[in-house]
């Protein structure tokens, strides 16, 4: 089939059936080639994504504590993305854009946490089953919500199995797979202690300056870290499996996480420490090794990333731009000008404000800044008093609350818990740690213009209903979790 007219019979709008249809034929020819003893060259996808794991916390990104040596072997032999981003930094609405290759906010529901992901809407392990690919995977696909009220009989990250071994074992001979590896890791809760009992030291933390730098504090980072090993571990055994049977050097191995630490003013922020993510790619078959990319990237991007290097055309809809160019080119550093940005935002994380409603903010990142609208700044962000149910339950939250009151800590707690305004603007040049709001300030006026102009327009490109006056529907869609924090 030739691309024209695949994209003239995909016009925005289709639905998943209408492109499986359209790749079907695909999966005919594919199956002759094995037939005939050819096999299939086409590379294998191995997405492997931890839970709640900011950018800055793998070896290869320097961590002087977290010991993560699949990640940072993925990264020495691959390509390691400094600047890469979720799309949300909340569970669901994550995974689904990282599924869709679409930003969450044009997905309806799966814009917020606990919800469902509609069939409508395709994604991209379906579209390579039904081009030939073996799909399948273990232990947190799509989620957290509920699959069913979408109209699909399965997990959007395609059919579940108790684990690796067991998914190689069911895969046809001599048929590509594509497998996602979802950790449960770091996500809370943590055993209390876990890390120290593992060998590691308190000083040796480096504890993020929005945090309280106390011994509380320093143990539950280092629990966090434990998990993040535990994660990198078994992507190890993953990736030794691979090794020996032959089949890793024509493996895409893709290592990232869906959104930040679980801390506050991380997770379900629009900071760094909330939607900027490690990623590494490793494709020696195609990829030369051993390089950094500057690039800015959403994890929107990986769906037609994914879908060009099986050969395969990209949906019109796919709001994802593919780096496959910038993973088989010999560059480092910024390589494509236009990839200079990234654009976030959130909607309703958990159930923890009155009425269900969420704390809707969209935002742009750029080398100088990061600016912010949130759109209901009369929401407590982090939930309603006193509970904060936006911020996972924690040691370093409860010293934070248990400490509100004391002046030290004053700007802190502020930073984590309190009202914001409208507008906030940050200058990573004088403040990479995002803490210092100069949205008012004269001297920042052209610069804060300047990006609200190109974050609303991004926003009518994407057709998001924060933008186009329906916004409020992500308050009244069903919420399938408790009502409660998360």
């Amino acid at each position: 089939m030739q691309r024209r007219e695949f994209l003239r019979r995909v016009a925005v709008g289709s639905i998943a059936g209408t492109v499986l249809d359209q790749v079907a034929p695909e999966r005919s020819a594919l199956a002759g080639q094995r037939r005939n003893g050819k096999g299939d060259s086409r590379p294998n996808i191995l997405f492997a994504i931890s839970d709640d794991q900011s950018w800055v916390h793998t070896g290869a990104m320097g961590d002087p504590v977290v010991r993560t040596p699949t990640f940072d072997r993925v990264a020495r032999e691959g390509v390691l993305f400094t600047h890469a981003f979720c799309m949300s930094p909340s569970c669901t609405p994550s995974r689904g854009a990282i599924l869709t290759g679409q930003v969450p906010f044009r997905l309806q529901e799966n814009g917020n946490l606990w919800s469902t992901l509609r069939k409508e809407y395709a994604v991209y392990p379906d579209l390579l089953e039904k081009a030939g690919y073996f799909v399948g995977h273990t232990r947190k696909g799509w989620g957290p919500g509920k699959h069913e009220p979408g109209g699909r009989d399965r997990n959007p990250a395609s059919p579940q199995f108790k684990d690796f071994k067991q998914f190689m074992a069911r895969r046809p001979a001599g048929e590509p797979f594509c497998f996602w590896f979802g950790g449960h890791d770091p996500h809370r809760p943590y055993k209390k202690g876990s890390g120290l009992e593992s060998g590691k030291k308190l000083e040796d933390v480096k504890v993020p300056p929005f945090l309280p730098d106390v011994p509380e504090v320093r143990s539950d980072i280092l629990d966090y870290y434990f998990e993040v090993e535990r994660f990198d571990r078994d992507l190890g055994e993953i990736v030794a499996f691979l090794e020996t049977a032959g089949e890793l050097d024509n493996t895409i191995v893709v290592v990232t996480s869906d959104n930040g630490m679980p801390f506050p003013r991380a997770k379900a922020n629009l900071y760094d420490y909330g939607t900027r993510m490690p990623l590494a790619i490793r494709w020696p078959a195609r990829v030369r090794g051993g390089r950094r990319i500057d690039d800015f990237i959403g994890l929107a991007d990986c769906a037609p990333t994914f879908l060009e290097a099986a050969g395969l055309p990209v949906p019109p809809e796919m709001t994802g731009r593919s780096f496959v160019d910038l993973l088989t080119c010999d560059k480092s550093g910024r390589i494509d000008p236009k990839r200079d940005k990234a654009f976030t935002g959130r909607e309703r994380h958990a159930w923890v404000r009155e009425g269900g409603l969420g704390y809707p903010c969209r935002a742009i990142r750029t080398d100088r800044y990061l600016y912010i609208r949130n759109f209901e700044p009369d929401h407590w962000p982090a939930g309603d008093p006193e509970g904060y149910g936006d911020v996972d339950g924690s040691p370093t939250k409860d010293y934070m609350l248990a400490n509100r009151h004391a002046k030290r800590y004053d700007n802190l707690f502020r930073l984590a818990f309190a009202k914001r305004p409208e507008e906030e603007l940050y200058d990573l040049k004088t403040d990479p740690a995002q803490m210092q709001n100069v949205a008012a300030l004269p001297e920042y006026a052209e610069a804060r213009k300047q990006l609200r102009v190109e974050l609303d327009r991004w926003m009518t490109e994407m057709k998001d209903p924060r933008a186009l006056g329906g916004g409020d529907v992500f308050d009244r869609y069903p919420y399938y979790g408790r009502a409660r924090a998360l």
